[in-house]
């Protein structure tokens, strides 16, 4: 199994799950998150007449965990709905799940 982490732009995050429940997956985890990549989040803003400069960008964070032949479809659909082509469409990463269980009833998945 695979835990799939990707921070992207707020804006898109409901153009991913469409495309990820498009492809059958079942669930995520989204998380609102502050950050900032290459661009260093120095961007000015202008806030009742005063200037001021915002260093953390806020994103979303959304966790998948899938089975291995899933990943490549998993990891295509969010970089292909999270993508504008500008500065700050985000990240995304890959690492593997050793255990994995559902709470409620103990069900324990395998890869």
């Amino acid at each position: 199994m695979k835990k799939i982490e990707a921070v992207i732009r707020g804006n898109k995050l409901d153009q991913v799950e469409k495309a990820l429940g498009n492809i059958g997956i079942s669930g995520i985890t989204v998380s609102q998150v502050l950050g900032w990549g290459r661009q260093k989040g120095n961007i000015t803003e202008v806030y009742r007449g005063t200037e001021i400069s915002v260093r953390l960008l806020p994103k979303v964070k959304l966790e998948v965990i899938v089975d291995d032949e899933d990943s490549e479809k998993v990891q295509e659909a969010i970089r292909q709905n999270a993508h504008t082509g500008a500065h700050g469409d985000g990240v995304l990463w890959v690492t593997p799940v050793e255990d994995f269980m559902r709470i409620r009833t103990g069900e324990i998945f395998l890869d």
